[in-house]
């Protein structure tokens, strides 16, 4: 699945399941400005800011692993479109505490990853009437443009090595191993795994001992409605920790969080934030 523009017609209501950081704040205040009048949030305890409450006309408060009171938090609204927002920490995610849906529906689930457990989510909303559109719907003014679009100029080695790290960074998410590496001067450093693309950016700076390359991408058959590759202020803290020079992603592909303390951000930091074309 590719990423679908924002509906034509403004949505009377609109539902969002909402996870961590301010990727749920950005899509309120879009979908909000594409004229959208309703909105009703699935929160998550310890995930889900709370300040996300007085943004929104209702908000529901869940566990992670609740399915049947996810479902019914929208059915219930007659809410009939919902977009994904803000991940889930890799550590709730797998250890759920399942409703009773929830596990009849994980147990049939021969591999238990991110995506096949949201996809099954999607599935049952399905089931209910309720339509999960692409995580970028609303958000397209937030997608990353092509080139430098913060930070300073690239050099030639590091143009090089953005290449070199694209191409690695492509067999490795189509291998669904991750999304991220970390190169330098034309070797992998780090790649990304089960802790997440901030802990592979301090991996591999460690071992690069400044001045190495990010590559995120997203996967050959991404399913934009509930995994979406997003960069923000907190990717940078990381990337500066490390001393990374340069991150790079794909353009139209890539959400940017809070572009303009981004862009300060990356001024300040000398990091540079490059689009790629895959």
């Amino acid at each position: 699945m590719t990423a679908s523009p924002t509906p034509s017609a403004p949505l009377a209501s609109l539902g969002i399941i909402a996870g961590n950081g301010t990727y749920p704040f950005a899509l309120v205040k879009s979908a909000r400005a594409a004229g959208v009048a309703r909105i009703v949030v699935a929160a998550f305890e310890n995930e889900t800011d709370p300040a996300l409450g007085a943004c929104v006309d209702e908000i529901e408060w869940m566990r992670v692993g609740q399915l049947g009171r996810l479902i019914k938090a929208f059915s219930s609204r007659k809410i009939s479109r919902v977009i994904m927002a803000g991940q889930i920490a890799p550590g709730n995610l797998f250890d759920l505490r399942p409703d009773l849906k929830a596990f009849l529906v994980l147990a049939k689930l021969k591999e238990r990853n991110a995506e096949s457990i949201f996809g099954a989510i999607g599935d049952e909303l399905a089931k209910a009437g309720v339509e999960l559109l692409p995580a970028t719907t609303f958000m397209e003014e937030h997608l990353a443009g092509a080139g430098v679009f913060a930070g300073p100029r690239l050099s030639r080695r590091e143009e090089s090595d953005v290449c070199f790290g694209l191409g690695i960074a492509k067999e490795v998410s189509r291998l669904d191993i991750g999304q991220t590496v970390v190169v330098k001067g034309g070797t992998v450093l780090a790649v990304e795994g089960f802790d997440g693309t901030n802990a592979t950016i301090r991996r591999g700076g460690q071992l690069g001992k400044g001045g190495a390359v990010v590559v995120k991408v997203s996967k050959p058959n991404q399913d934009f409605r509930f995994d979406v590759p997003v960069i923000g202020p907190a990717t940078l803290e990381a990337a500066a920790e490390a001393q990374i020079r340069v991150i790079a992603v794909e353009t139209g592909r890539t959400l940017i969080m809070e572009r303009e303390r981004l862009t300060e951000m990356a001024a300040r930091l000398k990091i540079s934030l490059y689009g790629i074309e895959a």
